[in-house]
């Protein structure tokens, strides 16, 4: 009975994780839903944790507040054009984040820690 319970808690925890990147995904386009993702990292956090997904969790809440932070840099140093490059490499990495944590969420793999 655990077993399944387990098994059931995690299929859960991995529809929450696809959610949470197809957030981050749509932000390109709506950026309120990257907000709307951010806070279900840190509701649903606790759901996850001893998971593999729990790994998954901390890549999105780190590109999050990662992404914040040279998004900030390049918006106030854009004046000075090289915050245009900021921003693109921003974007770039941020896209590969989410790229990257779905294709191993798919295959039901951790992300590494970085």
């Amino acid at each position: 009975m655990e077993n399944v319970a387990a098994g059931e808690r995690e299929r859960s925890g991995k529809t929450i994780t696809t959610i949470i990147y197809a957030l981050y995904a749509l932000s390109f386009v709506v950026g309120l839903t990257a907000i709307a993702a951010i806070i279900m990292n840190y509701v649903k956090r606790d759901d996850v944790a001893g998971t593999f997904l729990e790994s998954h969790f901390r890549w999105q809440i780190r590109t999050f507040w990662f992404g914040i932070l040279w998004g900030v840099i390049g918006i106030i140093t854009a004046f000075v054009f090289v915050g245009w490059f900021v921003l693109g490499a921003n974007a770039i990495w941020i896209i590969y984040r989410i790229v990257k944590g779905w294709l191993r969420l798919n295959d039901n793999k951790p992300m590494y820690v970085s």
